[in-house]
């Protein structure tokens, strides 16, 4: 998907309640899953044991931690879209975060952005996202989360 390009936060404070971007698709693969369990700690058999998943979990195989679809929503947004003249912006935190359903080894998943609020700070603006990761083929999405970042001029 090709970046959104916003000349400005000012040119933003319009634009609440529109989908801005859409992420490329993103592999999570075995690797990937095993990676983030030697970062957190989380060695649960459900992500990281793939012969007793295939035996045992309900999802039929291995699946990706939530925290790490979580984690994807920097990367998918610094991918996805670009502000300009900007210093700097920072995570600020999440208000709402739901992992309603698993992602599988091996699939894909995107993010979509909505802004869903602009609010002036000092030296900038608090952006609120509606932020809904897709898993590719998926009937439901696997983490809705409402992500905040503040943005500096």
């Amino acid at each position: 998907m090709p970046k959104s390009e916003i000349a400005s936060l000012d040119a933003l404070r319009n634009r609440v309640g529109e989908e801005l971007a859409v992420s490329d698709w993103l592999e999570i693969s075995q690797e990937r899953i095993n990676q983030f369990a030697e970062a957190t700690g989380d060695h649960q058999w459900i992500h990281v044991d793939v012969e007793r998943a295939a035996r045992e979990s309900p999802f039929g195989g291995t699946i990706a931690h939530g925290y790490l679809t979580l984690s994807l929503l920097a990367k998918f947004s610094q991918e996805s879209i670009a502000i300009g003249n900007i210093k700097m912006g920072v995570n600020y935190g999440l208000n709402r975060v739901r992992f309603t359903a698993p992602v599988r080894a091996g699939k894909k998943v995107r993010g979509r952005f909505t802004l869903a609020a602009y609010d002036e700070i000092p030296g900038g603006a608090q952006l609120t996202w509606s932020v809904t990761m897709e898993v590719e083929g998926g009937e439901k999405p696997a983490c809705i989360a409402e992500s905040i970042s503040r943005w500096y001029v």
